[in-house]
């Protein structure tokens, strides 16, 4: 179920535009960033219209190939919450060599569904929180 954000837009729309934007800005055709990423030219075209996800490791080489940080995709995208204090739990485990991307991606939507529940359930998020 995709999320909206405070202009009505789901996250991967949201995505798509910023990506659209950053490819508009360093004069890449569509054509030529899906060949840099890697990608087809159609399954470019459906992230930038908001119609596809694309995985952690897309956004990694779309980051690369614009030049900008995937740490900002990961964020635009949802993966990531923006954190003040430094790594996030979803930053280390993207950075985790040891994991397969279908593994870092599970263990992401587990990650995302506990914070929701707790969320929902009103749970104070602080570790030093006593039941």
């Amino acid at each position: 179920m995709a999320k909206g954000n405070k202009d009505g837009k789901t996250v991967v729309e949201s995505l798509g535009n910023f990506l659209r934007e950053q490819r508009l800005a360093s004069r890449l055709s569509l054509r030529q960033l899906a060949e840099q990423v890697g990608v087809s030219n159609p399954y470019l075209s459906q992230i930038e219209r908001g119609l596809r996800r694309p995985s952690a490791e897309v956004l990694n080489q779309i980051a690369k190939a614009l030049r900008i940080s995937a740490e900002q995709l990961y964020i635009q995208a949802g993966i990531v919450s923006p954190e003040v204090h430094g790594v996030t739990v979803e930053l280390a485990i993207l950075a985790d060599t040891g994991l397969t991307e279908r593994q870092k991606q599970s263990l992401l939507d587990v990650y995302s569904s506990f914070l929701a529940l707790n969320a929902g359930e009103g749970h104070d998020p602080s570790p030093l929180h006593k039941e």
